[in-house]
């Protein structure tokens, strides 16, 4: 009969969901090693400051960052809200899924209004759609209907530290966005030292705080999906912020000669 493939293809992706969520974070550590090998070796995703149309038309920066981050707001939303959730009886599952809705709510409509970047050109963007919805789904459904805790792990060292270092990366991230927004008036071009915050220790200041709030989510998660995450965000972004490091010393001869790439007073 018509539709019985189909149907049956859902009961078994239902049935091994758990397992198929195994796979795809296996599948994002290999991920990971493949795009830190290529940008360890000097490789700069083109959005931003390397933006290129080598790889397909721009599209304005602040619609693409709208675009490309909500996925991973909107999925976990949905298994919130549109699905049994059957493991948001426990308080700390609330909590985890609450701090992957809370980053992305942040990064869809507001950081994306902010926003005064270049403009995207179109395989990142179309990338980041992607990564963003896989992600979304992985996070959000892993916490939602297969992570389970132990009733008062909330209150485990583990999860505190986890969450406080969440808490802190996502105020040094927010801080050093801003600080990189005003340092050009509407309608100015070029490029400045960015000074305050975390920029007075590291050039990539922004990258640290995320890369601290993702680890701190891994940290207070303490699952496979939630580490393939972490690890997938400091072999992508960490490399850039050595990127920008270079930028900024061959730019500016007067660039701080004490000032770390990526990691405060270590590297």
């Amino acid at each position: 009969m018509a539709g019985e493939p189909e149907s049956s293809l859902l009961v078994y992706f239902l049935q091994n969901e758990e397992k198929i969520i195994t796979y795809m974070a296996y599948a994002m550590l290999l991920a990971a090693m493949v795009v830190f090998s290529f940008t360890v070796m000097g490789f700069s995703v083109p959005y931003g400051r390397y933006s290129s149309t080598k790889f397909g038309m721009l599209i304005n920066a602040n619609f693409a960052w709208f675009v490309q981050e909500l996925p991973a707001f909107a999925v976990p939303v949905w298994c919130v809200f549109c699905t049994d959730a059957v493991q948001l009886s426990n308080f700390a599952n609330n909590v985890l899924v609450g701090m992957m809705i809370f980053h992305y709510f942040q990064r869809t409509f507001i950081f994306s209004l902010l926003h005064r970047g270049k403009p995207t050109p179109l395989a990142p963007f179309i990338a980041a759609v992607f990564f963003c919805l896989y992600n979304g789904y992985m996070q959000g459904r892993y916490l939602t209907h297969f992570a389970v805790y132990e009733t008062n792990y909330h209150i485990s060292p583990r999860f505190l530290l986890g969450c406080s270092m969440f808490l802190g990366g996502m105020a040094i991230n927010i801080q050093s966005d801003r600080i990189l927004t005003n340092l050009r008036k509407p309608g100015e071009t070029g490029y400045k030292i960015p000074r305050g915050g975390m920029f007075d220790y590291i050039s990539g200041a922004n990258f640290f705080g995320e890369s601290l709030e993702w680890t701190g989510y891994a940290v207070a998660c303490w699952n496979l999906p939630a580490f393939a995450f972490a690890i997938f965000t400091v072999s992508n972004i960490g490399p850039r912020a050595f990127h920008h490091h270079k930028f900024y010393q061959e730019k500016f001869e007067d660039y701080p000669p004490e000032r770390k790439a990526f990691i405060p007073f270590l590297l």
